[in-house]
């Protein structure tokens, strides 16, 4: 949802955040180390060379949601997610963790649990939490693309704005 899949270049929210640090921020930049279809444990194992090659002062770190659609293991994705964060952490880094919501079909309790992962991660570890990356628009259906997953243009500066909320105050 972080690498644009299915925009034009430049329209997702990483890249309309590194507008708006340009702006208000200079001595930030963005590297958006995103992939798309990503997992939790991709970016668990990709954490340490991206932390090496970007040494960033604050990460944010929305990972999960492909967790969620393919009914991953919970604990597996806490322990990667924790993972990401611990190491984050012994780089320096502020870490912002951005939660995820899947479709109600997956069931009460795994919804519930999927939700749950994030705050007690974001709790535990003492990390900024965003709720859902997609609040304001989730049940909008002209914000996504037509696989009803990823959204659409119009969406990317809702995301930011969402994101940009909590990231405002962990910047210098």
């Amino acid at each position: 949802l972080s690498a644009g899949y299915g925009l034009a270049r430049g329209e997702d929210w990483a890249h309309l955040l590194a507008q708006r640090l340009q702006q208000k921020n200079p001595d930030y930049t963005v590297a958006n180390a995103s992939i798309s279809g990503e997992t939790t444990l991709g970016g668990a194992n990709r954490i340490d060379d991206t932390l090496r090659t970007h040494r960033p002062s604050i990460v944010i770190l929305a990972l999960g949601a492909n967790d969620g659609l393919r009914g991953a293991n919970l604990d597996a994705m806490r322990r990667n997610l924790e993972r990401m964060i611990d190491a984050a952490q012994n780089a320096r880094a502020k870490v912002m963790v951005v939660g995820m919501r899947i479709p109600p079909n997956y069931g009460h309790s795994y919804t519930e649990k999927f939700q749950q992962t994030f705050r007690d991660v974001a709790k535990n570890r003492k990390t900024v939490l965003v709720p859902f990356l997609l609040d304001g628009f989730a049940d909008k259906s002209d914000y996504f693309q037509s696989d009803n997953l990823h959204p659409a243009a119009i969406a990317q500066p809702v995301m930011l704005d969402t994101i940009w909320k909590s990231l405002a105050p962990l910047l210098k």
